[in-house]
């Protein structure tokens, strides 16, 4: 099996270069990449790599995913999460080819407390969500076989993320305040990771069971106690940490006021995705504490 892999430098990407290795030859492109162009910024460049390789599988973890800074740049961040996507996929169905894309929780508007399911009616707050929905939907009109995963709170061992910084402010200040009215599940790269190359094995023999799923850990919290999570378990794991912080303050989103709307509701139910691959999504704490066994 041949498979291309977009956005290889990525958190996700990252974790791919080794999900993915399983399964066949991967070729792996970043936005720098010289052999092939994988600079999404340059729609028909991605396009013409795609003819030339001629893959079995694409698996795009490529995206434009600063939130905020996509409110002041539309342009770009439509062409990075849709128009190339659908270029992509138009490519992969002409080729018989595989499409994998993940998707976001904001392409929902964050409303009420009930978790998200596939059919549920999208109404994005921001470009980020927009233009995330865009990409979706021009997947599904190119007819190519695809599988998009929606995912939320996404993090890594490698590089930054929220519980990196929740260590280094705590180290820092005595007091913090974190949002305590955005609910979601803290989901690993390397959980994305290892769920795709499953699905690719799976739709292998099933390809009627093609399409959209949820994909998050399981469980739900806020950030308010994910930091505090984060931060009992780092001390457990690493005694010797010097933590200023004696005060956690639960604070609403209002508090930090964001150029990109923020959805309250980020659960997503994942049933679809377990029953339809078998499998059994574990709880976000699991995930997170293995990740600061790592970075600590």
């Amino acid at each position: 099996m041949k498979i291309l892999l977009l956005g290889k430098g990525g958190q996700v990407g990252w974790e791919l270069q080794r999900s993915l290795s399983v399964l066949g030859q991967v070729t792996a492109l970043d936005f720098d990449s010289t052999d092939h162009c994988g600079d999404f910024s340059n729609p028909e460049g991605v396009a013409a790599a795609v003819r030339t390789l001629s893959p079995d599988v694409i698996v795009n973890a490529a995206a434009h995913t600063a939130v905020d800074k996509a409110e002041s740049e539309p342009e770009l961040a439509r062409k990075l999460n849709a128009t190339t996507p659908g270029l992509i996929a138009e490519e992969a169905a002409r080729l018989g080819a595989w499409l994998v894309h993940y998707s976001t929780d904001y392409v929902f508007d964050g409303s009420g407390e009930r978790p998200w399911v596939e059919t549920d009616v999208a109404g994005p707050l921001s470009v980020y969500g927009s233009t995330k929905r865009e990409g979706e939907e021009l997947i599904r009109a190119s007819g190519a076989r695809h599988l998009i995963l929606r995912t939320s709170w996404v993090y890594a061992a490698r590089g930054g993320n929220f519980a990196k910084t929740m260590l280094r402010l705590a180290q820092e200040r005595e007091r913090l305040t974190v949002i305590d009215d955005q609910f979601g599940a803290p989901t690993g790269a390397d959980l994305l990771a290892d769920v795709t190359a499953h699905a690719i094995r799976h739709l292998q023999r099933r390809p009627e069971e093609a399409g959209l799923y949820h994909c998050v850990a399981g469980g739900v919290t806020t950030w308010f106690d994910y930091a505090k999570f984060v931060i009992e378990r780092a001390q457990k794991i690493q005694p010797a940490l010097q933590i200023k912080a004696t005060e956690i303050a639960p604070v609403p989103t209002s508090a930090f006021p964001t150029p990109a709307q923020r959805p309250h509701n980020s659960r997503l139910d994942t049933s679809r995705l377990q029953s339809t691959f078998g499998l059994t999504l574990p709880h976000w704490q699991q995930g997170v504490e293995r990740m600061l066994t790592e970075i600590l």
